[in-house]
């Protein structure tokens, strides 16, 4: 069997205002490669960040069947998935659930790895994290920003 080594994700979303301008941060490593993804979105939230994060994150892997360690300072994140509320959502067609948009787009991806979430206390000098955040903060002051679209037509709520 060959060896595959375990890509570390580390994650994390902002947004300024919340809802306002938004980012997300993300480092993908696996043995000596290393990634880093920033977004910037023009209105959202910061939980749609923090799981955007992830999803963009898992979207940017070029295989399936990976293990994945994802660390993310976003106990809803984290908690909606290691504790499977988000399976139960899921079953209920995420009645009365928010970013629903977001949850089925991480299942699907989920389906195709073996993941499993770590939480870790955010602004606690973590490495990867305060880097996560340097990236998401950018992302969301910077030009160009893309709409999240679920958040924009769900709300009927947009900033030009």
């Amino acid at each position: 069997m060959k060896f595959r080594f375990m890509i570390k994700m580390y994650t994390d979303g902002s947004s300024l205002g919340n809802p306002g301008p938004g980012g997300l941060g993300v480092i993908l490593v696996s043995g000596s490669y290393q990634k880093e993804i920033a977004e910037g979105y023009r209105y959202t939230t910061n939980n749609r960040m923090e799981l955007m994060a992830v999803i963009r994150g898992l979207e940017a892997l070029k295989n399936d069947n990976q293990t994945i360690e994802v660390t993310s300072d976003s106990k809803y994140v984290v908690e909606a998935v290691e504790k499977k509320w988000v399976f139960g959502w899921e079953k209920k067609n995420f009645k009365d659930k928010k970013n629903p948009d977001l949850w089925m787009r991480f299942l699907e991806l989920n389906k195709k790895h073996h993941i499993r979430f770590k939480w870790i206390k955010g602004h606690n000098e973590h490495f990867e994290n305060e880097r996560c955040d340097e990236l998401a903060r950018g992302a969301a002051t910077g030009h160009d920003l893309l709409i999240d679209e679920g958040y924009e037509l769900e709300t009927g709520k947009s900033r030009r």
